[in-house]
C-alpha cells in the first residue's frame, strides 16, 4: 500500500535526523511510559469513535438500508463496513502524523512570533497530499484529523510566544527525530 511506504519514509527521513541518539532514545521511552500512564492514544481513539457515532456511523447506516444486495453493492457495503471499522483508527493515526515533525513546530512558532505563513501553508498542501493517501487506504476519519490538527497548532502559534525562548534548534532537531520515530510505528501499526 503506497500510504504505509510514504509513512516509513517520511518516518525514516526524520528519525535519521538526530544530533544525539540517548535524547530520542530517552524520549521515547519516558514519552511511551507517560503518554501509556495519561492514556493519550486511548483518548484521541476515544475521540474518533466519538465524531463516528455523530458524523459518520448515521450516513452509513442510512445508505446501508437504502441499497438492495446485489453482487456490486455488496461489494460496496464490505468496502464501507472496512471504513467505517477504520474510522476511529484513520483519525488516530492521521492525527499523529500531520501534529508530529518539525514544519508543525517551527511552522507554529514563525506564524506566531514572525507572522511569517509560508511553512504552515507549505504543510497544509503536503499534508493535503498525504491525507489523499490516507483517505484512499484508511478512510474518512481521516478528514476529522484536520480537528486535533487545528487544536495542537493553534496551541503552538498561540503560545509561540511564551515557548519560543526556550527552543533551539537543537531541541527541534531531537523533536523531529522522535517524530519520525512515531511516524515509523505509525506505518508498522497499519501493516496490523
Amino acid at each position: 500500500d503506497a500510504a504505509v511506504v510514504v509513512t516509513f519514509v517520511i518516518g525514516l527521513q526524520m528519525a535519521l535526523n538526530y544530533n544525539n541518539i540517548i535524547y530520542v532514545i530517552l524520549s521515547l521511552i519516558i514519552g511511551g511510559i507517560l503518554g501509556n500512564l495519561a492514556d493519550i492514544d486511548g483518548k484521541i481513539l476515544k475521540f474518533g469513535r466519538f465524531l463516528e457515532k455523530h458524523f459518520y456511523h448515521k450516513k452509513i447506516a442510512l445508505e446501508n438500508s437504502q441499497r438492495q444486495l446485489s453482487e456490486s453493492s455488496t461489494t460496496e457495503l464490505k468496502n464501507q463496513t472496512v471504513s467505517q471499522k477504520n474510522f476511529a483508527y484513520a483519525f488516530l493515526n492521521a492525527s499523529v502524523l500531520f501534529c508530529v515533525g518539525a514544519m508543525a513546530i517551527i511552522g507554529s512558532f514563525k506564524a506566531g512570533i514572525q507572522k511569517d505563513y509560508t511553512i504552515i501553508f507549505t504543510k497544509s498542501v503536503l499534508d493535503g497530499f498525504m491525507a489523499i493517501g490516507f483517505a484512499a487506504s484508511m478512510g474518512v476519519g481521516t478528514a476529522f484529523s484536520c480537528i486535533a490538527i487545528f487544536i495542537y497548532q493553534g496551541a503552538l502559534t498561540l503560545l509561540s510566544s511564551f515557548i519560543a525562548p526556550y527552543v533551539t534548534d537543537a531541541l527541534i532537531t531531537e523533536l523531529s527525530a522522535v517524530g519520525g520515530c512515531i511516524i515509523v510505528m505509525i506505518g508498522i501499526n497499519l501493516l496490523n
